[in-house]
């Protein structure tokens, strides 16, 4: 049974056992649900039910997966509770004593040099983002996205968003309210926004890698027997008019045509086939879930030429694990930043590419709309 099955069982558990329902497991990897006639009505199932969440099936149960219509159901049973939460986690903090080997290893400029320059004990709010994913093609796939930024200075957590989502569940009862102006400011609406479709792409695209790649297999396959298909016929109907004597015209003018038919046939169906397998994206919000929690604080100075700038960056205790410079255009979750000439900004290398036109290299967060060099616009 995958990690991702066994999330969703115990995410069913938790929220039937809430909703008033008798929940006990069975093998394999079921659950039986003794449901009150509202809750059974929400979620479509007999009030006494069996649902099955893995590859092998109980007696007489329902197939429950991600890529059912089970989220709708248990959307409808939810309503509008549990779209927004906020916790804090009274975690322990211990003392670092070598924060410079800790930044060494999740930090990588390309471009530029760094210096510690302290730890401090400090609160930070994580934000986490649910989208749920649906893809369109041939095939139907659904799916979730977290996704996750440190309120203090924007890194994305994709490394430890997992932990910190159990952690907030488990620990949620014993949790504490730290002081309100110790956490730092929550993002406008227009910057959540406008980050979250930044980083986005590249974690929908991540996740629907395998649904992607047996969908070009599936084209490929149906392109070539589309092709093999018609050239076939163009090899039949060549090979005829190269038979048909230079006097017979009227016969190679038939055959002519044939051979613009099956062409033109052959577009067609290739259209067809790009077409049906078209790949058509939808996210929408699902949860927000914001958590405060205690880090270790470390200070950097960043040196570029003649410039410098400081920045901090939290190391996690919960996940052991320091931030990843955040990317100041992109959000990427890959790691390796350089540093731009103009304002200093921490950046992917893919975000100061070279302008597809004039072939400048050029800092997407200073001109986010256009090459300052050439005008033209972003890809």
């Amino acid at each position: 049974m995958s990690e991702s099955s066994i999330q969703f069982r115990d995410f069913a558990v938790r929220l039937l056992e809430y909703e008033g329902v008798l929940v006990e497991r069975i093998a394999p990897e079921g659950l039986e649900a003794l449901a009150p006639a509202p809750v059974a009505q929400t979620l479509q199932i007999p009030e006494l039910a069996r649902l099955g969440f893995g590859m092998e099936l109980p007696p007489d149960a329902e197939r429950v997966g991600l890529e059912s219509d089970w989220l709708e159901r248990f959307g409808h049973l939810l309503g509008e509770r549990g779209q927004a939460a906020r916790v804090a986690l009274p975690v322990a903090l211990p003392q670092l004593t070598n924060p410079e080997r800790i930044v060494e290893h999740a930090v990588s400029l390309q471009n530029a040099v760094y210096r510690v320059l302290g730890v401090t004990p400090a609160w930070t709010s994580y934000l986490v983002m649910l989208f749920r994913l649906t893809a369109f093609s041939d095939e139907k796939r659904e799916g979730l996205i977290k996704l996750g930024f440190n309120l203090a200075n924007g890194s994305t957590i994709d490394a430890f968003v997992d932990d910190l989502i159990s952690a907030a569940i488990e620990m949620t009862g014993a949790a504490s309210t730290p002081p309100p102006m110790s956490l730092p400011p929550r993002w406008t609406h227009a910057q959540l926004k406008s980050r979250a479709a930044r980083a986005l792409p590249e974690r929908i695209e991540a996740h629907l890698s395998p649904f992607l790649k047996g969908m070009q297999r599936r084209l490929e396959r149906d392109l070539a027997r589309v092709y093999d298909y018609f050239n076939d016929l163009r090899a039949e109907s060549l090979l005829r008019l190269q038979k048909q004597p230079a006097s017979a015209e009227a016969e190679r003018a038939r055959e002519r045509l044939r051979l613009e038919a099956i062409a033109r046939e052959y577009e067609a169906k290739v259209a067809d086939l790009r077409q049906k397998y078209a790949l058509r994206v939808d996210a929408r919000w699902s949860q927000t879930l914001e958590i405060a929690m205690p880090v270790e604080r470390v200070e950097l100075l960043i040196r570029r030429r003649k410039g410098e700038r400081r920045i901090t960056l939290d190391w996690n205790p919960l996940a052991r694990r320091l931030d990843v410079p955040p990317c100041e255009y992109s959000y990427t979750r890959a790691a390796v930043r350089v540093v731009c000439d103009d304002r200093l900004h921490l950046i992917s290398p893919a975000a100061h590419a070279p302008c597809a036109n004039c072939e400048k290299a050029y800092c997407r967060a200073c001109h986010p709309l256009q090459c300052p060099k050439c005008r033209q616009r972003g890809e």
